[in-house]
């Protein structure tokens, strides 16, 4: 088998085409005036209709959106938690700007400033155009007329205005455009004014409301307030429960009094007890008494002293007298009876400390008697106290009720009196007039016209030399002086060979015009896996080829599965489609020969799964003829056809279209279907060979590749060709 190329379709040809810079820049500089003619043009209109155009001034202001609440104005209940009121979110900041370009502030602004009698802002004032009643009829603008005057100012204003939030910040910024820069700047600090106007009518009117509803409520608490605590006090007087100190049930107190003198009486029982018995003890021992009570006597000191003198006496008698004498016996009998009555009065003291025993005693079973009758009497005015704190929790739920809505009363009258509600936004910077206009800038706006202008016009210029290089043939790129064929210089295009492939049967323009000329061509013998791998390798271009015939019997059928079956040994998903209409021989190598075919599925007689069939001895699927009775050529232009190959590209990774052999009617519809044909003849440099190239080239093939057929090599093998 032989190949050759009219524009390079080989294995060790390159097929991908590169922009040449060099020819690009070469045309573009020869058509340089069609490029700087354009763009002058262009920026002398700029130039003028910046000039025409009304120029329009843009003023800001922008605003910090904060709580800025007065401390002292707080609640009560916010004073002490300590909250604070500072925080906004972003549905509040877009909240504030929705405010300031409410309705309410709108008409604030044209009032105050009389923007209703300003042509700019009322263009029925100064009359209605032509080009305005011609847009309305053409629905592409509205009748000024049919708005209401008010209608036409807002318009006109909210046009002009712009309020928004900055990124990232709590910051609102306020534009509006005017062609008078006074204007502009009065329009945005008005806008302010309003909407500081708007916020503090917003609280008065709250702060208002609310002290009016809060009088109401007030007047209907009260009397309720006082019939609650009635209701406590004539319980309390009905079933005696009377409050003493710390508001305290009176037996409840009582109680309480009687359980600490109880205990008090006990403690001075013992202690009493305790202080006789060791007094008894002491006296019935004979021992010297040495209790308190008794050592505190003044009788019983008195006593004691003058025993201590009249033992100091007998001490110092006793010296110089003996025992038997009548002072010693004397002072002796002095001292026993100071003894004796020093015991008698111990005697008394210990008789007083058992009574007072005696006497605290008595005390004791009174004061536990007392008690225990209180305690009966609790007992039984349980339930009734039970109910008497019922109705006082009632009463002072009431009354705490109407001191809280006294206190907010108060401090909702305090500010519906203040004359300056602190607001919630702050003016960072108000707007001042602007001598340069914000529209139009003019010379950004001539260079950008200019610019787009020149791009378009190299576009224009780059894109024409691009489809005469695709429409010219190769052989038909701009003849020489000398007559020999070259590439004409407009192509920006050129064709490169891959570095390493010796085998290559590439014609260049040059190369294929010397072929043509020569009468003993030369062509290098090529196997089929290498044109697979050169359409592997050229993508998506390579994807849809259909395989044609220079006349009938040169072998088409055999190279269609030749180079399908090489394909898919390389890897490829590859469906062979049968559109020979002439000879269909494609169904013998199907697994099932009987299936529909192509020309069923066009008729509407099978769907695209029945079509698809495997070939017996490969990988490749196979979509044969079908059943072609009432079918032509015309079949080829079906546009359900064409979206059936269409389907099949995006299914499969090349389509191989049998064309069987060429004619002038059926080539124009396959170049339609696949943009790469490979011609089969006998021999590559006959005539015959080289005008059925170009009548594909003239149909619209946009690479060609030319195999030498061997239809006799189905005929060695003694089997159909469509078999081989």
């Amino acid at each position: 088998m032989r190949a050759g190329s009219d524009r390079g379709v080989g294995p060790s040809q390159r097929q991908d085409k590169e922009l040449d810079l060099r020819a690009l820049g070469i045309s573009l500089w020869r058509k340089k005036w069609r490029i700087i003619v354009p763009g002058l043009i262009a920026a002398g209109l700029s130039l003028l209709a910046v000039n025409v155009i009304i120029p329009k001034y843009k003023s800001e202001a922008r605003l910090l959106i904060e709580g800025r609440e007065n401390i002292f104005l707080r609640p009560d209940a916010e004073k002490l938690s300590g909250e604070t009121r500072d925080r906004v979110d972003l549905e509040a900041l877009t909240s504030q700007a929705q405010i300031l370009q409410s309705r309410d502030v709108a008409l604030a602004v044209i009032k105050d400033l009389k923007l209703n009698q300003n042509a700019e802002f009322d263009p029925a004032l100064r009359g209605v155009s032509v080009t305005s009643v011609f847009l309305s009829m053409l629905g592409l603008g509205k009748d000024a007329l049919r708005l209401t005057p008010e209608e036409r100012v807002l318009t006109n204003y909210y046009e002009r205005l712009s309020v928004l939030p900055v990124d990232k910040s709590r910051v609102i910024l306020i534009e509006f455009q005017s062609s008078n820069a006074e204007l502009s700047a009065r329009v945005v600090n008005a806008v302010i004014d309003a909407y500081f106007t708007v916020q503090k009518a917003s609280k008065q009117d709250q702060a208002r409301g609310a002290s009016q509803w809060l009088a109401a409520e007030i007047d209907k608490l009260r009397p309720k307030v006082v019939e609650a605590e009635n209701n406590v006090e004539t319980f309390r007087a009905k079933a005696n429960l009377f409050v003493g100190n710390n508001n305290s049930n009176l037996a409840n107190q009582q109680l309480t009094e009687l359980t600490t003198q109880l205990a008090a009486a006990r403690g001075q029982k013992a202690d009493l007890d305790a202080k006789s018995r060791l007094i008894r003890g002491m006296l019935n021992s004979g021992r010297p008494i040495e209790a308190a009570d008794v050592t505190n006597s003044e009788l019983i000191r008195r006593l004691i002293e003058q025993r201590v003198t009249l033992r100091s006496q007998l001490a110092e008698q006793s010296s110089t007298l003996l025992d038997q004498h009548p002072r010693i016996k004397e002072l002796k009998a002095q001292v026993n009876a100071l003894d004796s009555q020093i015991r008698g009065e111990a005697e008394k003291i210990v008789h007083t400390v058992e009574n007072d025993a005696r006497i605290a005693g008595a005390r004791i079973e009174t004061t536990s008697a007392t008690i225990e009758q209180l305690k009966k009497q609790i007992a039984g005015s349980g339930g009734q106290d039970v109910q008497l704190r019922s109705l006082e929790r009632e009463a002072k739920a009431q009354r705490d009720l109407l001191e809280s809505y006294l206190g907010k009363y108060r401090e909702a009258s305090a500010r519906d009196s203040l004359d300056a509600t602190p607001s919630d936004v702050r003016v960072i910077s108000r707007a001042i007039a602007s001598n340069v206009p914000a529209f139009p800038k003019k010379i950004p706006i001539i260079l950008i016209v200019t610019l787009i202008t020149m791009f378009l016009a190299i576009s224009l210029i780059v894109t024409g030399d691009l489809l005469r290089a695709g429409e010219r043939p190769a052989g038909e790129r701009g003849p020489l002086k000398s007559g020999k064929p070259q590439r004409s210089r407009g192509s920006v295009f050129r064709n490169l060979l891959r570095p390493g492939n010796a085998t290559a049967a590439v014609a260049e323009p040059a190369v294929a015009a010397k072929a043509a000329a020569d009468p003993a061509p030369k062509s290098t013998a090529i196997p089929v896996g290498n044109l697979a791998l050169a359409l592997r390798r050229v993508g998506e271009a390579g994807r849809r080829i259909t395989v044609v015939g220079a006349a009938r019997n040169v072998g088409t059928t055999y190279t269609a599965i030749g180079l399908s079956r090489a394909l898919v040994q390389q890897g490829a998903r590859v469906v062979l489609v049968d559109l020979a209409l002439e000879s269909p021989n494609l169904a013998v190598l199907s697994t099932n020969p009987d299936a529909p075919g192509i020309a069923d599925l066009i008729r509407g007689d099978a769907s695209f799964g029945d079509i698809v069939t495997r070939d017996r001895f490969s990988r490749v699927h196979l979509v044969a003829a079908g059943r072609l009775e009432g079918m032509d050529a015309a079949m080829l232009s079906s546009p359900r056809l064409a979206m059936t190959l269409e389907a099949l590209a995006r299914t499969y990774d090349h389509v191989i279209v049998d064309g069987g052999s060429v004619t002038e009617t059926m080539a124009p519809s396959f170049a339609k279907l696949t943009p790469r044909a490979v011609l089969v003849a006998t021999n590559l440099d006959h005539p015959a060979t080289q005008a059925a190239r170009d009548r594909l080239i003239a149909a619209g093939f946009i690479e060609v590749t030319i195999m030498l057929g061997n239809p006799g090599e189905a005929d060695k093998q003694g089997r159909h060709p469509a078999a081989a």
